[in-house]
C-alpha cells in the first residue's frame, strides 16, 4: 500500500522476541544502484485507464522455453496484466464485479504462484489472486499457449470470503489483502497465506483442487501480530494511523526449503514465523520510524510525528512493502524487501541459522531518459534460473509507484525488469 502520510511513525514490538532483534547490523555507507532492462506501458488508475493501478508481480518460468516465460501481475481494480520478457503485455484479465451495483468491485491486491497443484486429473502450474474486493482468492490455470492467452479462471463458483461474514462487511474493505503461497513437501499440500486489510490478522487457506477441476480453499487457522507494544523504556507505544485501522501487513514471502514465512508489517518491520502459522513470530528487523508517537489529524488525514525516542531499525523506511526470495541451490540466497519510505531494497541473508543478518542495500535507477528506474515500490518478485537469452542469471520484477509516462499530469504505476545477476553482484 503506497499511503503517503507525513509520518510513517508506526511499528511494533512484541516484547518476547525484542531479544531477537535488539542487536542489527549498521546498514553499510554505500547504497548500490541497478538499472532496469525494460518497463511495462504504465498504468493509469482514472476511468480512461480502466481503474488500474500497478502493484503485485509474480514471475512463471516455462520449464519447456524458458525464454518464453511470463510475468503474472496485478492491476487492482484494473485485474491482472499478463507480459512476456520484453515486458509487452499478452493478456488483460478483469476483475469481476461485485455482486449488486451498491458492493464494492474486484480489487486485485497481491499474485503468487503454485506449480504441480493437480487439477482435473493432471498437474497444472496455477496463479493465485487477493481480491481484496470481494474478499476471495482467484485461481487462474497457466497455459502459456493457450489460445486467448494462458490464464484462465478455475475459482470454485462457491468460494467462500476469506475473512467477512456478509457482503456489507465486505463491502466495509477490511479483506483479503497481501498473499503468499506455500507447498508443504512433506504432504504434498498447497497453501495460500493471506493478510486482512488495516487488521493484523493472517489466515492460512488451504487450496483443494474439485473433481470439476476448479479450486476452492479452506481456512486452517489464523494469526494475529500484535498492534501495540511496551517501548524498552517501558513506555506503552501504539502505531499512528486513522481511527479503526490497525498496522496491517502486506508482503510476505515463504521459504519453500524449510517452510518459514515472512511477513512485512508496513510500518513495524519483517516477521519470521512458521507458514504453518505455529510457534511465536520473531520480528527481525525494524523500520527507522519503529516507536515515534504520532497524532493523526482528522482534517490533512496525516500523521504529525513526535519525538523519535531511538528505538528503530537502521536499514528499512516505512513501508515495509513487496517481500521476495532470491534462491540459491546450496540453501544459501537471500530475502529482498522494498524499504519504500527511501526508495531502496535491502537484502539479508536468507538462512535462519544466521539470523537473517543484514547484508546490503541498493537502488533501482533509470537506465536513461526514457527508461526510469522505481520509486515508492509496492510488490517485487525475483526467480534465479535463467530466463533464455535476456535474462540468462534470472529476473527481478518490481512495481514502480511513480512511473513517468510522459502523458501531463496523469499519476501512473508500472512494473521493472532487472536482471537479477546485477542484483546479486551488487548485494555481494
Amino acid at each position: 500500500m503506497t499511503k503517503r502520510l507525513t509520518a510513517r511513525a508506526s511499528a511494533l514490538v512484541l516484547c518476547t522476541v525484542l531479544a531477537a532483534s535488539a542487536a542489527l547490523p549498521a546498514q553499510a555507507s554505500g547504497t548500490g544502484t541497478v538499472r532496469p532492462k525494460a518497463e511495462t506501458a504504465p498504468l493509469f488508475d482514472d476511468e480512461a485507464g480502466g481503474d488500474a493501478n500497478a502493484d503485485d508481480p509474480a514471475i512463471w518460468r516455462n520449464t519447456a522455453a524458458p525464454g518464453r516465460s511470463l510475468v503474472i501481475a496485478t492491476a487492482k481494480q484494473g485485474g491482472l496484466r499478463v507480459y512476456d520478457l520484453d515486458a509487452r503485455q499478452v493478456q488483460s484479465v478483469p476483475a469481476p464485479a461485485g455482486p449488486g451495483a451498491d458492493d464494492k468491485p474486484g480489487r486485485f491486491n497481491n499474485v503468487d504462484l503454485v506449480h504441480g497443484l493437480r487439477l482435473g486429473g493432471a498437474r497444472a502450474d496455477v496463479a493465485v489472486v487477493s481480491d481484496r474486493g470481494n474478499d476471495r482468492l482467484r485461481i487462474y490455470r497457466i497455459d502459456r499457449d493457450r489460445p486467448g492467452g494462458p490464464l484462465t479462471d478455475v475459482t470454485a463458483p462457491g468460494a467462500r470470503p476469506v475473512f467477512s461474514a456478509d457482503q456489507a462487511e465486505i463491502n466495509e474493505q477490511k479483506t483479503a489483502y497481501g498473499l503468499a503461497t506455500w507447498t508443504d513437501r512433506a504432504t504434498g499440500r498447497s497453501y495460500a497465506l493471506v493478510s486482512r486489510r488495516n487488521r493484523t490478522r493472517i489466515a492460512l487457506l488451504e487450496l483443494l483442487p474439485t473433481a470439476a477441476g476448479t479450486v476452492d480453499y479452506r481456512q486452517i487457522r489464523t494469526l494475529d501480530l500484535p498492534s501495540s507494544f511496551r517501548m524498552p523504556d517501558g513506555a506503552t507505544w501504539t502505531p499512528c494511523a486513522e481511527p479503526g485501522e490497525l498496522p496491517q501487513v502486506e508482503g510476505m514471502v515463504v521459504d519453500p526449503a524449510d517452510g518459514t514465512l515472512y511477513a512485512g508489517q508496513e510500518d513495524v518491520g519483517i516477521w519470521r514465523v512458521d507458514a504453518g502459522l505455529t510457534g511465536t513470530p520473531v520480528l527481525i528487523d525494524k523500520v527507522r520510524e519503529y516507536g515515534v508517537p504520532g497524532t493523526y489529524d482528522e482534517q490533512t488525514e496525516e500523521c504529525t510525528p513526535g519525538t523519535d525516542p531511538g528505538f528503530g531499525g537502521e536499514n528499512l523506511a516505512a513501508d515495509v512493502e513487496g517481500l521476495t526470495l532470491v534462491e540459491e541451490a546450496d540453501g544459501d540466497g537471500y530475502l529482498l524487501a522494498s524499504s519504500q519510505g527511501d526508495d531502496t531494497f535491502v537484502a539479508y541473508d536468507r538462512e535462519r541459522d544466521e539470523d537473517n543478518e543484514y547484508e546490503n542495500a541498493f537502488r533501482i535507477a533509470a537506465a536513461f531518459s526514457t527508461l526510469d528506474g522505481s520509486e515508492v515500490c509496492d510488490g517485487a518478485a525475483a526467480l534465479n534460473a535463467p530466463l533464455g537469452t535476456r535474462y540468462p542469471h534470472g529476473l527481478l520484477v518490481v512495481q514502480d509507484g511513480r512511473e513517468t509516462p510522459g502523458d501531463g499530469d496523469r499519476e501512473a504505476t508500472g512494473f521493472k525488469f532487472v536482471d537479477l545477476g546485477d542484483v546479486i553482484d551488487t548485494i555481494d
